[in-house]
């Protein structure tokens, strides 16, 4: 369809022009996530420039675009040395902050401030960048009807499943994911798009509130919403829109210690190893709190007044509800609990060697809970067997592949790994020490709101509610705490609504409707309302009908939520756990909880590809099966809540479960030896013997540490920096109820 050779004197011209209209001056070799939206901005202009010129087609913009080389046009001076495939990499120990060079051969593969990939082509209205349209052409339902309509709060509680097994996936989500958002830069606060002013910011993308909604009765007519910054392909490639995610694909703790070595040392105590903490409690012997957030306070935090403040985290996002907060306190006194105790091990060791060592044993801590006992949970215990997704307890796991791309999909971020917004509870439970309800907060009180963290003895109370308490059930139902009372500031009746901000995400970025996913997935699509009749609720589908002119323009995230299809039964996904109580051995068997179907198999690619690419991971596999390797297979979630609380005394085995009918997974005390420890004695180093020899790990030729590779040979015994885990894990003996 197209016409004419599109030449580098054509492309250059076409930036010339796309650079005048955005703005985009001269090249900034210290890019800003800033910095990098103007630069996605202007190269998307440069796309639609060229289309116009030479009358492209949508196959020639998604597929032939992509394949000019921008680096033999003036769009090279401006293209960040991050985003250059020809980039250099060398061998240091640890792994970057960044993820920069983990795979020598692709050296941007799953790095910071990269855009996300496409598991189909993407659906703008326009080829380009227009949010999707229907079948027709024509705008899609307004995401509030659909909101309204179809996820409603009537949800059932999953007796079997912690509040605790939604809060590991939401950190789980924050560690591989973090779309670029449009903010002001001089103050990282929202751009107003419901106001009167005409001249809005051009990423202005707000929701229209129907006239019989109910939020009409605070004259409100419009919900504010911008669209995500454009984001920059690998060597600054043109094609239609991208999305950047500014965390890295890995998961490597970024939520912990940042994905940028400034916020990275921002975090740092630079004494002994440690992060640095609020010792809010100290006259009161309390374990410390994170640090205050004092530099742009309001950005991401709502304050009631000014001398408050949120908490300072390597995610920003720590501070979007209690859970998490719990979460990142917990890990960073994990971190420097470890550091002190490697510190006592290796007084010789100085900051530098503690911090990253510690680092390296937190990040296999996360990656060891979360293959262990997350995804068995999430995805069901046969997925993860068949695609290898647990690792060995025995050999060597031989399964990296330098060739395969672990860059997070948009699919993923937008709809996939959005699961957890059904498990969302009403209220948020306090329980203490001895199991016993105390209270409870609306939900909406504590979103961008971790306050009550201040208050002495509430953490433990918020930790033990998320071992106690029951999840919403995996459906389409969402709380109206977050579907009318999201973020809501202190003197409003209403708030934000997560469905409707789910629905306008995907289609702003191009994601494609349920159907073709299904079609991706090896499932049938769904081309008439009564072929969905068979795989939703009917109820479901009449809403739909009522709403979507066609199946086709059923959106991925609201078809997705749902439990239906027949191979998704509980009792086919049985996850069978031994658990060891006094000796005696018992079997447990709990639900997969497998998401549904075309969920299911988007995130199985991204946690496939997520192992068998990560360089560091596939070398601390290598470390836990040495001979003194199974002490820390041992490790267990429990074990590290009930250390990192202050006056927990007993603790599932399980913690994304509840107790079963017959007694299983029971409570066990904090100071049994059934919930083992991490044995750091390993990690001695005789600093009188010279050290053993290693190949350090692949790195980037900058100031900043860079990610491992695998040495040759399995590592030496009592070699310092790998990861070894206890047989049994724990944190997600608090997912079973």
């Amino acid at each position: 369809g197209s016409e004419g050779c599109i030449t580098y004197e054509a492309v250059n011209e076409a930036f010339r022009r796309a650079r005048e209209k955005v703005g985009l001056r001269s090249p900034n070799h210290s890019p800003t996530v800033f910095s990098l939206g103007l630069l996605g901005t202007a190269l998307q202009e440069t796309t639609r420039i060229l289309a116009e010129r030479f009358h492209l087609s949508r196959d020639d913009v998604i597929l032939g675009l992509p394949r000019i080389n921008t680096l033999r046009t003036d769009i090279a001076d401006f293209c960040p040395r991050s985003h250059r495939t020809d980039r250099t990499c060398k061998v240091t120990r640890y792994r970057r902050h960044d993820a920069g060079c983990n795979n020598l051969q692709h050296p941007t593969w799953g790095s910071a401030f990269l855009s996300f990939k496409r598991l189909l082509p993407p659906s703008y209205a326009d080829g380009i960048s227009e949010l999707r349209a229907n079948r027709a052409g024509f705008p899609l339902p307004n995401p509030r009807v659909v909101s309204a309509h179809v996820h409603r709060d009537e949800g059932p509680h999953d007796h079997a499943v912690s509040l605790m097994f939604a809060a590991w996936g939401q950190l789980m989500d924050h560690d591989l994911t973090f779309t670029a958002e449009t903010k002001d830069p001089s103050d990282l606060r929202e751009p107003n798009c419901c106001g009167s002013d005409r001249n809005h910011h051009p990423n202005c993308l707000p929701i229209s509130i129907p006239p019989n909604d109910h939020f009409r009765l605070y004259k409100q007519n419009c919900m504010n919403m911008l669209r995500s910054l454009a984001g920059v392909r690998d060597d600054c490639r043109l094609g239609p829109r991208v999305q950047t995610n500014t965390a890295t694909a890995y998961i490597d703790g970024n939520f912990l210690y940042g994905s940028n070595i400034r916020l990275a040392d921002e975090l740092r105590l630079l004494k002994g190893g440690r992060l640095k903490t609020l010792a809010a409690f100290s006259d009161l012997g309390l374990k410390d709190l994170m640090p205050l957030k004092l530099q742009f306070p309001d950005d991401g935090c709502i304050r009631s007044t000014p001398d408050i403040y949120c908490f300072l985290a390597g995610d920003n996002r720590a501070n979007e509800n209690m859970a998490l907060a719990v979460l990142h306190t917990m890990l960073v006194r994990t971190h420097n609990r470890i550091a002190s105790d490697l510190s006592d091990i290796n007084p010789h060791w100085d900051d530098e060697k503690l911090y990253q060592e510690t680092r390296h044993i937190v990040v296999g801590l996360v990656q060891h809970i979360t293959y262990t006992e997350f995804l068995p949970m999430l995805l069901g215990k046969e997925t993860v067997e068949k695609y290898e997704l647990v690792p060995k307890s025995v050999g060597y796991w031989d399964g990296y592949d330098s060739n395969i791309d672990p860059t997070i999909p948009s699919a993923f971020v937008t709809a996939a790994f959005r699961f957890g917004h059904s498990l969302l509870p009403s209220l948020l439970e306090r329980w203490s020490p001895n199991h016993v309800r105390i209270g409870a907060q609306r939900l909406s009180e504590v979103l961008k709101k971790p306050f009550d963290l201040y208050k002495p003895g509430w953490y433990d109370q918020y930790v033990m509610g998320l071992v106690n308490q029951v999840a919403q059930a995996m459906d389409d139902g969402v709380t109206q705490e977050v579907t009318n009372h999201l973020f809501q500031q202190p003197s409003r009746r209403f708030g934000m609504d997560l469905a409707s901000i789910n629905l306008q995400r995907a289609r702003e970025h191009g994601v494609p409707g349920y159907n073709n996913y299904r079609h991706l997935c090896g499932l049938q699509p769904l081309p008439r309302w009564s072929l969905m009749l068979h795989t939703l609720p009917n109820t479901t589908v009449l809403r739909y009908q009522d709403i979507y002119d066609h199946p086709d323009d059923v959106d991925l995230w609201s078809a997705g939520e749902y439990q239906s299809d027949p191979c998704q039964a509980a009792e086919e996904h049985t996850i069978v756990l031994p658990v060891t109580v006094h000796k005696a051995v018992y079997t447990v068997s709990v639900p997969g909880r497998p998401i549904p179907l075309a969920m299911q198999r988007c995130s199985v690619h991204v946690f496939i590809f997520l192992r068998k690419h990560d360089s560091s991971a596939r070398r601390q596999q290598k470390a836990r099966t040495t001979e003194n390797g199974g002490i820390h297979r041992r490790e267990q979630g429990g074990g590290e809540t009930s250390a990192r609380d202050d006056e927990a005394r007993a603790v599932r085995r399980d913690g994304g479960c509840k107790e079963g009918q017959g007694g299983e997974n029971p409570r066990i005390s904090c100071k049994s030896r059934v919930l083992p420890r991490l044995d750091l004695s390993y990690w001695r180093e005789n600093p009188i013997q010279p050290p053993v020899q290693q190949q350090p790990p692949a790195g980037l030729d900058t100031d900043e540490e860079s990610n491992s590779v695998e040495p040759p040979g399995p590592p030496a015994e009592g070699r310092s920096g790998h990861v070894r885990f206890p047989e049994d894990s724990f944190l997600f003996d608090f997912f079973k109820k």
